[in-house]
């Protein structure tokens, strides 16, 4: 029988997706591949050992009520590995399992290449994983273009493949005629989760209203993450008493592609409308204490939050963190947005520049390349 070329590790709906890409990338090698996948990832004939739905959660109660379960199935994905020997593993994000993983492999003697795809925020907090990662990993694939210099003063093989996202919006196709064209389109994405929606939306929507005073021409459209939020969503817009369009999930592209600007939840989302020049403002509603163990226990202190401007190494977007976030600052921001044409076009401008950065390289190609070149030089182990 013979030896498995690549074992792949993706532990969550994100993962999945780069998973599914790259096993379609490296469809015409004929290589062979099994580990830990999702729907997408089966999609393409993916064989599994654990599916990725026996790995999901989020939020700190949700791991620790798990922690049991995770625990039990990391040794049995590590015993997995080390029974099937493959050639290299391929650990897609999910960090928190994945480096402990790879630690644990080299431990027991594993002596395959061990690759990750997207770097984990250590230039937010985990500065500590450095050289953990240094000392366990062959390749790390980065899909922002700062964060290999985090890794220069190391051995460990870092390289910026380009942002998957890029090329995913290159390839995208529009659909025309759902917004009326006699209104400024202000598009509201408050966020995935339930606390998410709960802390920033209501505020969302009382800007929108007092905007929606001042300018009648405005249309506020609300982008559903999940359908399942639909009804909080409706029901935190009756309570503040305002009639407004819900756009599905599937229409989110649409959304942004048509909106004045926006107001976003800070995540992923941002970085989707920096893609589509939608001069944003971003909110982060966060408790006292979640404040508390941020800045004065984990020490996160960074000159931005918001990934747009992290990238840009300066401000794209507004960005209204904890007590920064208010109603007031809110409208502020948002009224200057859609009345100051300069500063609208500045920040076009600048969502203009990050694009053509993101867009520079073809991530799975480049990704490709390089883990094949790993899998035949030598282990750096």
């Amino acid at each position: 029988m013979s030896r498995t070329d690549l074992f792949i590790f993706a532990g969550e709906a994100s993962a999945d997706l780069l998973g599914q890409e790259f096993l379609r990338a490296l469809k015409d090698r004929g290589l062979k591949i099994t580990g830990v996948g999702g729907p997408k990832m089966r999609e393409e004939g993916f064989s599994c050992v654990a599916q990725m739905e026996e790995f999901r959660v989020m939020g700190f109660v949700d791991v620790f009520l798990a922690l049991p379960k995770l625990i039990l199935k990391f040794f049995k994905i590590r015993r997995a590995i080390l029974e099937i020997n493959p050639k290299a593993v391929l650990f897609i994000d999910y960090p928190g399992f994945n480096l402990r993983m790879a630690r644990s492999l080299r431990r027991k003697g594993f002596s395959g290449k061990i690759c990750h795809f997207v770097c984990p925020s250590v230039w937010v907090w985990g500065k500590k994983r450095i050289p953990l990662m240094a000392e366990t990993l062959d390749l790390l694939l980065a899909i922002l273009p700062f964060e290999p210099r985090y890794f220069s003063h190391t051995s460990l093989k870092t390289h910026y493949v380009g942002h998957p996202l890029a090329k995913r919006l290159k390839a995208h196709t529009y659909k025309e005629g759902l917004f009326p064209k006699d209104k400024r389109l202000i598009g509201i994405f408050p966020g995935s989760r339930r606390k998410e929606i709960e802390r920033n939306f209501p505020q969302h929507l009382r800007v929108a209203k007092r905007l929606l005073s001042e300018n009648p021409d405005l249309l506020f459209a609300v982008s559903v993450s999940d359908s399942t939020f639909l009804p909080l969503l409706k029901e935190i817009a009756e309570k503040e008493a305002l009639d407004i369009t819900f756009v599905p999930h599937e229409q989110t592209y649409d959304l942004m592609k048509g909106s004045t600007a926006a107001i976003a939840k800070s995540g992923t989302v941002t970085l989707e409308l920096a893609l589509h020049a939608v001069p944003t403002v971003v909110t982060y509603a966060i408790s006292p204490l979640d404040l508390f163990i941020a800045r004065d226990l984990l020490r996160i202190r960074l000159p931005y939050y918001c990934l747009v401007n992290i990238i840009h190494e300066g401000e794209v977007f507004p960005e209204l963190f904890g007590p920064n976030f208010t109603e007031k600052s809110l409208y502020t921001h948002l009224r200057k947005f859609l009345e100051d044409g300069n500063a609208r076009a500045q920040c076009k401008e600048k969502c203009v520049g990050i694009k053509q950065l993101l867009e520079e390289k073809d991530p799975m190609q480049e990704a490709k390349e390089l883990l094949l070149g790993a899998m035949d030089g030598p282990s750096l182990k």
